[in-house]
């Protein structure tokens, strides 16, 4: 009872007052240690797959690289919970505009605010990509039903590369912020070029989030749920269009609605 089983768990799941012994699959959680040129970096928690693209995104989205080339040897100890990383220059870590702390698998007092390193690296975004309502609403149904893992677990994000027609490649992690990353990672070593791109999300549009998008570099953002006021400054500052609650038939256009094509700028009074 309450025990684990291969990849779920035994639980006691109740409709009203009936109850049912069930074995349920638990989405995992793992953490990994990043080593750069054999000094500790970070520690993270995260979903254990795509983990070399996680990786290569949050080192680009730290700021510690530009560009996948600047990684000349990468290994992942998968057993033990530890990345290896060895690049191309040499940094020195306690100069750069991080510390060390551990980094949770979601947002929260785990990650420090505002980090010196996104004023280098999050740059505003001159996008001339434009979408229509209707393909908004079909890559966020398409997302939806793209991730088996959130369907049988319901404990993980998902973040996908997307043109206006579909997408592209598709990430999930127990993070959303991991899940971003490993688009980005793909991103880097697959060198995709992003002026017809767009990034469609799961999760909850927080500051950190938004700097993400800008990092990558795509004009679009396009999510199931809700910006922060703090997002929403920073996406209109960067260029960003900001699109939440899309939901069904049903979404909210926060910042730079010219990239719709159906926008209405009139006041609705009903």
């Amino acid at each position: 009872m309450n025990e684990q089983k291969n990849n779920g768990w035994e639980i006691i799941r109740f409709t009203g007052a009936n109850s049912l012994i069930v074995e349920e699959e638990i989405a995992e959680e793992f953490p990994i240690t990043i080593m750069i040129n054999g000094e500790e970096f970070a520690t993270m928690v995260c979903s254990p797959v795509d983990l070399e693209e996680l990786i290569i995104g949050f080192l680009a989205s730290e700021g510690i690289i530009r560009v996948y080339k600047e990684i000349k040897n990468l290994s992942i100890d998968s057993r033990l919970g530890f990345a290896y990383v060895e690049l191309t220059k040499a940094i020195d870590l306690t100069q750069q505009d991080h510390s060390k702390r551990f980094i949770g698998s979601c947002c929260g007092k785990s990650r420090q605010f505002y980090f010196k390193s996104d004023v280098k690296t999050a740059k505003t975004v001159r996008s001339n990509l434009t979408i229509t309502v209707e393909q908004c609403y079909h890559l966020m149904k398409e997302l939806q039903e793209s991730s088996d893992q959130f369907r049988r677990t319901g404990g993980v994000h998902n973040a996908a590369l997307a043109t206006t027609e579909g997408l592209l490649d598709v990430r999930t992690d127990i993070g959303r912020h991991n899940a971003l990353d490993k688009v980005f990672g793909n991103i880097l070593k697959e060198q995709i070029p992003l002026a017809d791109k767009l990034i469609v999300f799961s999760g909850r549009i927080s500051s950190e989030v938004l700097l993400k998008i800008a990092k990558i570099g795509v004009g679009i953002l396009l999510s199931k749920s809700a910006p922060t006021d703090l997002a929403l400054k920073l996406a209109h500052d960067l260029g960003i269009t900001t699109i939440g609650f899309a939901r069904g038939n049903k979404m909210n256009v926060y910042t730079h609605p010219q990239r719709i094509l159906e926008a209405n700028f009139e006041s609705s009074t009903t």
